[in-house]
């Protein structure tokens, strides 16, 4: 017979469980959503996180920006030529550093479209009440740490 440290530990380890799936399945429908709203501007979350980093920053170097996104400068190189190629980011070298910045088209597709996905996002936390969005994110933030 299992011993009651034994039975909470395994309910510990199914509600691990359980709030990872459910995490994961949020964030994945999120993802995919935003995707196909982000589609009318042929943009994919990637680039549009790109396009907001930069644009707040006005100016970021290419490393600072992979810290923000959580990825290596060289898995953010292949992204941001292409979207050089698209003429929405452009690239400076001074010294050791790449600078990135948007060009005027960037700016615009900036302006046009951070509020609608914002909106976007707004819609899909708002079964959240703003006392609950709030915990929900401090509660993030500690898992993060």
């Amino acid at each position: 017979m299992k011993d009651n440290h034994e039975l909470s530990s395994n309910k510990s380890k199914n509600l691990a469980i359980l709030l990872w799936f459910r995490l994961a399945r949020f964030y994945l429908k999120n993802v995919r959503e935003s995707n196909q709203n982000l589609k009318k501007w042929d943009l994919t979350t990637a680039q549009f996180d790109v396009i907001v980093h930069v644009g707040r920053n006005k100016r970021i170097t290419q490393q600072e920006l992979a810290d923000k996104l959580v990825v290596t400068k060289g898995n953010v190189t292949h992204l941001l030529k292409k979207m050089e190629e698209m003429n929405w980011i452009q690239r400076e070298v001074e010294w050791k550093n790449k600078y990135l910045s948007l060009t005027e088209l960037g700016e615009k597709m900036y302006e046009e479209i951070v509020p609608t996905q914002e909106h976007f996002q707004q819609n899909q936390f708002s079964k959240l009440t703003e006392d609950e969005q709030k915990q929900l994110l401090n509660l993030l933030r500690k898992l993060n740490k």
